[in-house]
């Protein structure tokens, strides 16, 4: 086995430097900007070009198994070619209800019992293997070697654990880090989404999809030429349970990625291609290359907003109880809700006690069949906060309990990795709570690789860098910049929870990490961008419902913008890392966000997208004091047609937010 793990290293090595041959197969995009070069000669190799300029040199892949590399030594038993070949995806609760793409495909089998297929599209290239063994399989490593012409910026976002730990173990919450390829660090590890900027605003963006029985990729560097690699956790060979929420935590490693069947499909690679940066936001490779929906009706999935606790840490005033997790804090926050038109409360940590980590049993402060019976009088339903190990645990005997109390759905936190362990975990609880009609809102959890389309039941993920982090972030970590390269890089792979709706708001000088009453960086206008530039189907109201009654105006202005019925998504304007500004259609409305960086910026909008017709719009703008004052905006309301056009300015750290009704 030595033998064949210094081969794998050598190859990894030798290839990266390798002059390019001619390819042995050929693949091109139906607009043929895209091919796509096989060589089969060797180690299995691609690379790929966009019009005449390539964006990968050879780049070797293959999978590593005990006694053997596939892809190495090939010899072709099968070509299968398909071309032009449309599908049409209904997609429940995303950013738009279905969509059509086309793609060409190229199925090489080879001898030795597995294979590999290709696919080309306008917006990018994927490729996955297949094996079709008999019995049992160890995967010892999956080779993926990205070799670059030259020393391209990076968009990166590394593992938040120290070196020296389990760098695989973590929450995948981070900033982007920019640099060069070679400056990619080599003592940590990526995790996906990353952006490879190719100049010219084309951009390649690493993706993977339907990540099932499997690890997730990571990416390293070499630090030497411009190459990157994947990576990946390793098996678990033994797990633990720690304080103080009973989670499960990883604390060794087998020498494999992954035990599994012989016959089988492994996860989709891709490189998602645009050539604008405002394609990058509503590219939808990932959800397309997804296994299709297995809980078929969708009907009773509700999606919408949430009056949210554990952010603003319970902190309601101006009433005659003690705010905490009780039964008058909760009937309060059912109440702001119903008043407000808002669909749900989340009951966050404490419901249950988290040491003992039995959610079956609920802490006697609270009668929770009598919140539910309260919520439902008043047209609120509710969700419940659980670990996903402990709802694991309990899993049937839980989810049918709670569904039969008349919960809406669980928001399930700190998985915190994706070993092929914790992506099983993931598909068994996706299946439980479908089963028994319950949704799920995925905390500290890997990036989105397209699970919302095989179970819609899913309808959010985190997996972002969202408001929480303002409860203990210094100015240091710039969220101002981070808002407007997120919606680019991460939105690609599926929606986000971030938790916007702060109604305190600070400027760059004056933002504080206070924990118990926080704040967000930037101005309020900011804010109220996120509810329409964030593709968020289940989004919170992060403050506190006596902050809410007294900003009733924006509290207004935030329920008024739809998380279902959207027909339509654009990005009208924007640069990653700079700007924003995205637009979403539900029947003949449409809903404008901006954001901006601590940048100030003046932008001018084009109304040229709408249907003819006269138009009535309410803008929330950035008030002419906003870049000290943050809370500072200003209200507008002015009819337009298609011909109209609109100065508007976002202070530093501002943006703008806006809905158009046709008359």
């Amino acid at each position: 086995m030595k033998h064949i793990k210094l081969l794998y290293l050598f190859l990894l090595i030798s290839w990266s430097s390798l002059p390019l041959q001619a390819a042995d197969y050929l693949l091109q995009s139906p607009n043929g900007k895209l091919t796509v070069e096989i060589e089969t000669k060797g180690q299995l190799s691609y690379t790929l070009k966009h019009n005449s300029q390539t964006l990968l040199d050879k780049s070797p892949i293959g999978l590593l198994l005990e006694d053997k590399i596939l892809g190495e030594d090939i010899k072709i038993s099968r070509i299968k070619r398909n071309s032009s070949v449309k599908e049409h995806i209904v997609s429940p609760h995303y950013r738009l209800p279905s969509f059509e793409v086309t793609y060409n495909e190229l199925n090489l089998k080879f001898k030795g019992n597995y294979g590999i297929i290709f696919r080309a599209y306008n917006e990018g290239i994927a490729y996955r293997f297949y094996t079709t063994m008999k019995g049992p399989l160890i995967i010892k490593d999956e080779m993926v070697q990205m070799n670059f012409p030259e020393d391209y910026p990076t968009f990166i976002s590394y593992s938040t654990m120290p070196t020296g730990e389990d760098q695989y173990a973590m929450a995948f919450q981070n900033l982007y880090t920019k640099s060069s390829i070679k400056g990619v660090d080599t003592n940590n590890i990526a995790f996906l989404p990353i952006t490879i900027d190719c100049g010219n605003e084309l951009k390649m963006t690493l993706l993977e999809s339907d990540l099932e029985d499997y690890p997730g990729m990571f990416i390293k560097g070499d630090g030497k030429n411009t190459s990157l690699q994947g990576t990946f956790a390793h098996y678990p060979s033994e797990i633990k349970n720690f304080p103080p929420r009973a989670m499960k935590r990883i604390t060794k490693r087998t020498d494999y990625i992954a035990r599994t069947t012989g016959e089988r499909n492994y996860p989709w690679r891709i490189w998602a291609i645009t050539e604008k940066d405002t394609e990058m936001p509503v590219n939808n490779l990932v959800y397309a290359l997804a296994s299709p929906n297995r809980i078929g009706d969708c009907s009773w999935i509700k999606t919408g907003k949430v009056a949210w606790d554990w952010w603003n840490d319970w902190g309601i005033s101006d009433v005659d109880f003690k705010a905490g997790i009780n039964m008058d804090t909760y009937k309060y926050y059912i109440d702001f809700a119903a008043d407000n038109h808002i669909e749900f409360v989340i009951l966050d940590e404490g419901w249950y006690n988290p040491e003992k980590g039995d959610m079956l049993t609920v802490i006697p402060e609270l009668d929770l069949e009598e919140l539910i019976r309260y919520g439902k009088s008043k047209g609120v339903d509710l969700i419940l906060w659980t670990v996903f190990n402990v709802l694991d645990e309990h899993l049937e005997a839980a989810c049918k309990k709670y569904s039969e109390m008349g919960i809406s759905g669980f928001k399930v936190d700190f998985l915190d990795r994706d070993d092929q362990t914790a992506v099983e975990m993931t598909y068994r609880i996706a299946d439980m709570t479908a089963k028994y009609k319950l949704t799920l809102d995925l905390h500290g959890f890997y990036k989105p690789t397209g699970l919302n389309r095989t179970y819609p039941n899913i309808i959010n993920f985190e997996a972002v860098f969202g408001m929480e982090e303002m409860k203990w972030s210094s100015i240091q970590k710039d969220m101002m910049e981070y808002d407007v390269t997120m919606p680019y890089i991460r939105m690609m792979a599926g929606p986000v929870d971030y938790t916007p709706g702060a109604m305190r708001n600070a400027s760059k000088k004056d933002f504080k990490d206070i924990y118990y009453n926080p704040m967000s960086q930037g101005t309020r206008c900011h804010q109220l961008a996120a509810y329409v530039v964030h593709d968020s189907p289940l989004t919170m109201l992060a403050d506190n419902p006596t902050i809410y009654k007294r900003e009733q105006e924006c509290t207004d202005f935030i329920i008024s913008i739809p998380n279902k019925g959207i027909e339509e998504t654009r990005v009208l304007q924007g640069k990653v890392g700079e700007s924003i500004i995205m637009a979403r259609r539900a029947g003949t409305s449409w809903y404008i966000g901006g954001m901006t960086d601590w940048t100030a910026r003046e932008i001018t909008l084009d109304f040229d997208f709408l249907d003819n017709g006269n138009y009535e719009v309410i803008l929330f703008k950035d008030g002419i004091n906003a870049d000290k004052q943050a809370e500072d905006y200003k209200q507008e309301q002015f009819t337009i047609t298609p011909a109209s056009k609109k100065k508007i300015r976002m202070a530093s750290g501002g943006g703008f937010a806006m809905t158009i009704t046709k008359k």
